[in-house]
């Protein structure tokens, strides 16, 4: 039982509390390193008016993932490098490796290549993706993005050592990259599970379960958009041609709001991000968001405009 002068969760004596602070003083100590905050406003300055410059390339929205994908493509293609150096150092455990001199890439090193080559795709992917987070989660992302190109660079210095002939040192250098790589996809873990990057933000959005007023029908004029919040959720209310329609107002990519974003022929454009979204319904005309908005049904009764979330359950018909 929690003692009274301690709330419920609080860090104790435990070792798995210990653990827990740890890690929240972890990522709380590199979100404030100086060093880091230097080195994300340089690179900044660098990759965000490149990706502003080409944001409506359909190329980009590819290596997001986009509308096409579903989720980020970052996150599959990591998997590849992975998979393939793991597979080195296992050989390497195994000695399951050609003797030096026989004028080709042991099985070992093809497997190193092969990484380095998925590493770039992933790198590429990595970079597209930090170009559209913000604030403490854009400086530990570019921590994270900083150990995988170390643990890729270790690799690179294995597979050079390899076809030297120079077993050991590339026996050695591969464990290395394969333990800073552990160490990136650590706070790869972090940024998804622990912060929410990438993950649909609306994806259990589904009230109210009932016919509720959101605004007066006067207050909402002909193409005109506004938030408004029904019993704790946030819908986005726009009126096109005499039509009403209705979508979750938190964008599905990183939590902006929609009604302070843009509208134009019926999409409205994410204020943080640009993503834009049909109001009609809710797809998703540019990324970089993966999800669709939820659309809620609307109507009109005595001067309101109604909403609704999750559709009411049919009632069992008596036998």
């Amino acid at each position: 039982m929690s003692s009274p002068d301690r709330p419920f969760g609080a860090p104790t004596s435990g070792g798995a509390s210990r653990l827990t602070t740890w890690h929240q003083e972890m990522f709380t100590a590199v979100e404030r390193w100086p060093w880091l905050h230097t080195l994300h406003d340089r690179v900044s300055a660098v990759t965000q008016p490149l990706y502003d410059r080409h944001r409506d390339n359909v190329v980009v929205e590819l290596m997001h993932g986009g509308r096409w994908a579903g989720h980020s493509l970052h996150a599959a293609l990591s998997d590849l490098p992975i998979g393939f150096w793991s597979g080195a150092v296992v050989l390497d455990v195994l000695g399951k490796d050609v003797p030096p001199g026989e004028g080709r890439m042991d099985p070992a090193a093809t497997l190193s290549a092969a990484g380095l080559v998925a590493a770039v795709a992933t790198v590429a992917t990595g970079v597209t993706d930090w170009t559209v987070s913000d604030g403490p989660d854009r400086r530990v992302g570019l921590f994270h993005g900083m150990l995988n190109l170390a643990g890729t660079a270790l690799q690179a210095a294995s597979l050079a050592a390899r076809l030297a002939g120079h077993r050991r040192p590339a026996r050695v250098l591969s464990a290395a990259s394969m333990t800073v790589t552990g160490a990136a996809g650590f706070v790869g873990g972090h940024l998804v599970q622990g912060r929410a990057v990438m993950v649909n933000r609306v994806a259990t959005a589904t009230g109210p379960n009932r016919w509720v007023r959101a605004l007066a029908e006067a207050e909402l004029p002909d193409d005109t958009a506004v938030g408004v919040e029904v019993e704790g959720r946030k819908v986005l209310l726009h009126r096109s041609d005499g039509e009403l329609h209705a979508l979750d107002d938190v964008c599905s990519h990183a939590g902006g709001l929609l009604s302070r974003g843009e509208v134009a022929d019926c999409v409205v454009t994410c204020p943080l991000h640009e993503s834009r979204f049909d109001l009609r319904d809710g797809r998703i005309v540019r990324g970089p968001a993966h999800h669709p908005q939820p659309v809620l049904p609307t109507r009109v009764r005595n001067g309101w405009i109604e909403v609704r979330g999750s559709q009411p359950r049919a009632r069992r018909s008596k036998s």
